[in-house]
């Protein structure tokens, strides 16, 4: 980066310490945090709506969909995390390549499924063979956002539908005593409701999409975790920056990163709790209550 780093086997002290923390490869390693945090940005908002989604499916009147909100929370709350990302992602990337196949492939006779393996035309290939290496990340990681969303959607749905439930049920009918239609109660008094008893459960589930953000990893994205390993990794002399084994002081860094994060945010949520609480009827709400006395 720096004229000086142009031979970095011919520096030393501090001048090689920061030709090494600007080289390329670290830069891709600080813009690998904005990755992690845009993963956040956007899956909690999306996995938010499906939750919310789900939890309004479950409480349907309507049978099938009823069936389908409860299924759809059940089923992918009860298998380990882990296995649903990696599974959901390959049958995801096959179904759009699958979906392509069908469009451009000259000859569509022939099965894509040929023993245990999946073959398509190159022109169905998703990214294309061609891309640029900036594509196959973003796609990967768009396909990462949808499988988080999608799980943490489930957990989502399952605290949503209980919070609505917990609303005590004298509130709702005083609101139909007083004239509402169901849609009325519904936006004016059940959901603003929820939201206290939902808020606990919903603070659980963002420290854990936290200390997900790793599976990344898993997924193919280059994230925070492949980059630490890589530059932690012992670098021999046939490298431009020889070192040992860092990776300690790597992964170091990264709990101090994860930690600083969890507590901004017990932070921040605390707060919010405390905002939601105020006037209500719940323990939360009754020991402000007291404290005011």
């Amino acid at each position: 980066m720096f004229a000086a780093c142009a031979d970095p086997k011919a520096i030393e002290g501090l001048t090689w310490a920061t030709c090494y923390l600007t080289s390329g490869k670290h830069l891709d390693f600080y813009g690998s945090f904005i990755t992690v945090l845009l993963l956040l940005a956007i899956t909690a908002p999306v996995a938010m709506a499906l939750g919310f989604g789900g939890a309004m499916a479950a409480r349907s009147q309507i049978t099938p969909l009823r069936w389908f909100g409860k299924a759809y929370s059940a089923m992918v709350r009860g298998v380990p995390d882990i296995v649903y990302f990696l599974f959901f992602v390959i049958a995801l990337d096959q179904g759009i390549e699958y979906l392509n196949f069908l469009r451009v492939c000259p000859d569509t006779s022939l099965p894509v499924f040929r023993g245990m393996e999946f073959h398509v035309c190159p022109e169905a290939k998703v990214p294309l063979s061609t891309a640029a290496p900036f594509v196959f990340q973003a796609y990967n990681f768009g396909i990462a956002v949808i499988t988080f969303a999608i799980v943490f959607g489930a957990f989502v749905a399952n605290v949503i539908y209980g919070a609505m439930q917990a609303v005590p049920r004298a509130q709702l009918e005083t609101a139909e005593a007083y004239g509402m239609s169901q849609g009325q109660v519904f936006r004016r008094v059940l959901v603003p409701q929820m939201w206290t008893y939902a808020l606990p459960g919903l603070t659980n589930l963002w420290m854990i999409l936290i200390k997900a953000t790793p599976l990344l990893f898993l997924l193919s994205v280059k994230d925070i975790v492949y980059y630490a390993r890589e530059l932690g990794g012992t670098k021999t002399q046939a490298y431009d920056y020889p070192h040992p084994d860092w990776r300690l002081y790597y992964f170091l860094g990264l709990l101090v990163f994860y930690l600083l994060m969890t507590k901004l945010s017990e932070i921040v949520l605390s707060r919010i709790a405390n905002r939601l609480s105020k006037g209500q009827a719940t323990a939360a709400g009754e020991a402000m209550r007291k404290a005011t006395i």
